[in-house]
């Protein structure tokens, strides 16, 4: 009958290796894989020096004159942001199975790997992100609006996006992220919703950057400001009125009006309204539209019609529309300024006057005849 003190009342748990056994454990596997392991060394070599090429050629591409920011050169920007860390880790990832090492090393090589490839990720997205944003507005390094911009939606792209790798990176090593995403998530709407005002305003200007309703040095007309934008900031836009002051208006506050954008306008409207005297000849008040044509034409603008409108109560009013071509580079007020002399001196040429406000006054005797001023026929009588 066998002694109750040799049998064990529960089996003890199995105890955790320690580093004298890994150790033991390694060199084995060093002894019983070498020639595995140095051909897994060499083939990680070439893998890394292959990855390592194309990052370089990324480098030489991205480094090409012409347009910096392509299609191609935006992905060569990314690309060459390879970091040496992911690309050791990828050669060692494939090569890891071929000379069958221990749990440990493989468990460490895959943690690895998955931390490398998540970051790099990262970083490729990033670039990514960033060199469509540029290339979208299509933007000069010397826009301070764009620049400021830049760095703020650098910093809220980086701050996303590593977050979100260093969430995954949690998850793989066990960790329950469920709570720290729920907190994120209610901490960011926390400050959104005290900040509302100030992101209100930076993403309007920011649509201001990308969408371009205009651009810094353009004249732009909202209610009834006309005014050149002398400066969009990350806050307001700043405008110098025609009559000279400074206005300073929130870019929220900008873009829910209607803007109407002078600088780009290959023509620019002008109406002119002229008033003729009732006792204008009938012959001449139609030639209106003859006379009016060879002024405009002749003061270099293009004619668009002109034509009688309304009846006034002292004067025949009509309606004369023409055109300045290219404003950008001619004077707008001086353009009126010399098509209107020209009415001016063709009128007279003409003898055509133009009608100001007039009112005549009839006097009647107590028998309802008038007598002054009077008819031919009671003058006669007179």
């Amino acid at each position: 009958m066998a002694d109750k003190k040799d049998v064990p009342i529960f089996d003890a748990p199995a105890k955790p290796l320690n580093l004298r056994q890994t150790w033991d454990q390694t060199i084995a596997w060093l002894g019983d894989h070498y020639i595995q392991i140095l051909i897994a060394v060499g083939v990680g070599i070439l893998i890394y020096l292959a990855v390592a090429a194309l990052a370089s050629f990324a480098k030489r591409l991205k480094g090409k004159p012409g347009d910096h920011l392509g299609l191609p050169q935006v992905i060569a920007r990314a690309a060459a942001k390879t970091t040496q860390f992911f690309m050791v880790m990828v050669a060692a990832r494939l090569v890891a199975g071929y000379a069958a090492p221990p749990a440990m090393v493989t468990g460490t090589i895959t943690f690895l790997f998955t931390v490398a490839a998540v970051f790099q990720g990262a970083i490729w997205l990033r670039e990514i992100i960033l060199g469509l944003i540029e290339r979208k507005t299509g933007a000069e390094g010397g826009n301070d609006t764009l620049a400021n911009a830049m760095g703020i939606i650098r910093l809220l792209v980086t701050v996303a996006l590593f977050s979100i790798a260093a969430v995954m990176v949690l998850d793989n090593l066990g960790v329950n992220v469920t709570g720290l995403v729920a907190g994120l998530g209610i901490g960011g709407i926390a400050i959104g919703l005290a900040a509302q005002g100030i992101f209100s305003d930076l993403f309007a200007a920011l649509s201001i950057i990308f969408d371009q309703p205009f651009k810094r040095g353009e004249i732009i007309t909202y209610d009834q400001t006309t005014a050149r934008v002398e400066r969009i900031g990350l806050k307001s836009t700043r405008l110098r009125a025609m009559s000279g002051e400074r206005k300073v208006i929130s870019n929220a506050n900008l873009l829910q009006k209607e803007i109407t954008s002078l600088q780009t306008l290959e023509r620019r409207r002008v109406k002119f309204m002229l008033g003729l005297i009732y006792q204008t000849p009938q012959e001449k008040a139609e030639a209106m539209p003859r006379i009016m044509r060879e002024v405009v034409e002749s003061c270099g603008m293009i004619f668009i019609q002109c034509g009688l409108i309304a009846f006034g109560a002292s004067s025949l009013d009509y309606e004369l529309d023409f055109d300045v071509p290219d404003p950008d580079t001619q004077d707008y007020f001086m353009t009126r300024h010399t098509v209107g002399l020209a009415i001016f001196r063709r009128f007279n040429e003409e003898e055509l006057e133009f009608a100001y406000p007039t009112q005549t006054t009839f006097t009647a005797a107590p028998d309802g005849r008038m007598i002054m001023p009077y008819a031919d026929g009671d003058a006669r009588a007179a």
